[in-house]
């Protein structure tokens, strides 16, 4: 169970890792530097793909491109290096920007945004038309989501509550109703919940910002695996690899001292415990 470092690029917040099917790569991001690495662990090769604006969170097209959520509401497609705005910008989210995304089975995608000074967070749905509307308000900090087996329920984690909550799902519309908790942190454990994912068994993967540790919860929300990393940021993790038994995992080293944040903060780290995952939905935004 010890995590293997595969890339330290002492990320400020590196989040969001993603395999991308098509081109067997593992993406992530360090959100305020807006920059996009790759992995290929056929090669071992990792390097930095993109930097330009802030990044805060991505998701894998049908088609292979990338879409990236930013600042302000922006959304804007990469594509063997250019960039292609999908939507300029949020009214009333020029303060915030984006924390987290997801594509759903149907290829739209649910991206939260932080609260700001003016306003709390919100979650967002983007249909694959381009359109775009709010689906939780008043929402702390937007975070992980994920989806249970039978597509029939979603995740969504809210890290100023410390809470992942349980929606009602419904496939054919992308509506979401009848939240409730499927985990609240008790006042005396260590973080908040950040990134998620759903394993092949339906168990749920959270990572804890501020807890130094990867979490597994069965779908009955009670906790069953415990994993500690030499960050005490623990910002996001997923499936990858030809079977999908890889787990990479996202740290963060804010404020920039190790000291403070662990020897590994900002890296990296893959976990191989064989156990898989399940692909990610790939989006489907204006195809």
């Amino acid at each position: 169970m010890e995590p293997e470092l595969i890339a330290d690029y002492r990320c400020e917040t590196g989040e969001g890792p993603l395999w991308h099917p098509q081109e067997q790569l593992v993406y992530w991001c360090d959100i305020p530097a807006g920059r996009l690495f790759r992995y290929d662990p056929a090669t071992g090769h990792h390097e930095m793909a993109y930097e330009g604006e802030v990044i805060g969170g991505f998701t894998v097209q049908e088609d292979g491109a990338l879409l990236l959520f930013g600042a302000g509401g922006a959304v804007r497609r990469w594509e063997a290096g250019r960039i292609t705005p999908v939507v300029e910008r949020i009214g009333g989210e020029e303060d915030s920007r984006f924390n987290d995304v997801i594509a759903d089975p149907r290829g739209r995608v649910f991206c939260g945004t932080m609260s700001s000074p003016t306003h709390p967070g919100r979650l967002y749905r983007l249909d694959t038309d381009r359109s775009l509307r709010a689906v939780v308000d008043g929402v702390g900090t937007s975070n992980g989501m994920g989806y249970t087996l039978d597509r029939k329920r979603m995740y969504y984690t809210d890290s100023r509550t410390r809470t992942i909550s349980l929606y009602d799902y419904d496939e054919e519309t992308g509506e979401i109703s009848n939240p409730r908790p499927f985990v609240r942190l008790a006042d005396d454990e260590p973080g908040v919940p950040d990134g998620m994912t759903v394993d092949a068994e339906g168990y749920v993967w959270s990572a804890r910002w501020n807890g130094g540790a990867l979490y597994r919860y069965a779908p009955d929300g009670s906790q069953v695996q415990r994993i500690a990393f030499p960050a005490k940021k623990v910002s996001s993790v997923t499936f990858g690899g030809p079977d999908y038994t890889d787990m990479y995992v996202t740290t963060a080293l804010a404020g920039g001292d190790r000291s403070e944040e662990g020897e590994g903060a900002g890296a990296l780290f893959r976990l191989r415990l064989g156990i898989r995952g399940l692909p990610e939905f790939p989006s489907r935004v204006g195809l």
